[in-house]
């Protein structure tokens, strides 16, 4: 949950990017902290295998401006991919505040989607909390691949809450800022009743 601290006058939130293995959450953070200048961002942590598959997590605290005089800084954070590594999965999600589900429209990868959404929905149960607890959206990523399903079918398998969407291709950047926006505004909405002035 939102950290307070008084001492640098910050207000961090944890956003964490969920999803199936291999869908694009590590693509998402390499992509923003590419595109952050080197003042506006802390270091990019990874721990991944030979397949490139984050094992644990990414950290990037990015610093958004400010909101009642407080600064904002955002920690994004990924998730490994595969359910089997449930344990990190689970501590990555605590103390979440905003939440990224990316999936990998290909058509065959719709199992394993569908799984993970299950699985977010288990994890967060464990913490007392359910969806619609925490602000999220979804992004439908690797558009540009020739085997995806369409949106509409996509929105009926893994959208029947209704949560804004954006379609992607994080590999080249596409969609990934609007993702990031609509998350750290849907994020500071949730919070700004608790954020004292300063």
């Amino acid at each position: 949950m939102a950290n307070l601290n008084y001492n640098s006058k910050e207000l961090n939130l944890k956003l964490v990017y969920y999803g199936a293995g291999l869908c694009g959450k590590t693509t998402n953070l390499r992509s923003i902290y590419a595109a952050f200048p080197q003042e506006r961002k802390g270091r990019l942590m990874s721990l991944a295998t030979e397949l490139d598959q984050t094992l644990f997590f990414d950290f990037l605290p990015v610093d958004m401006g400010s909101v009642k005089g407080w600064k904002l800084r955002f920690h994004l954070f990924t998730v490994p991919g595969q359910v089997y590594y449930n344990v990190s999965r689970k501590l990555v999600l605590r103390g979440v505040d905003g939440l990224v589900f990316v999936v990998d429209s290909q058509e065959e990868r719709l199992e394993e989607n569908i799984e993970s959404l299950n699985n977010l929905k288990d994890n967060l149960q464990s913490y007392g909390l359910n969806l619609h607890d925490i602000p999220m959206v979804i992004q439908y990523n690797k558009r540009d691949l020739p085997n995806i399903m369409p949106i509409s079918d996509l929105q009926i398998y893994l959208n029947q809450g209704g949560y804004t969407y954006f379609e992607a291709v994080a590999i080249r950047g596409i969609g990934v800022f609007d993702t990031l926006k609509s998350i750290c505004q849907k994020t500071i909405l949730k919070q700004i009743d608790n954020i004292p002035e300063l």
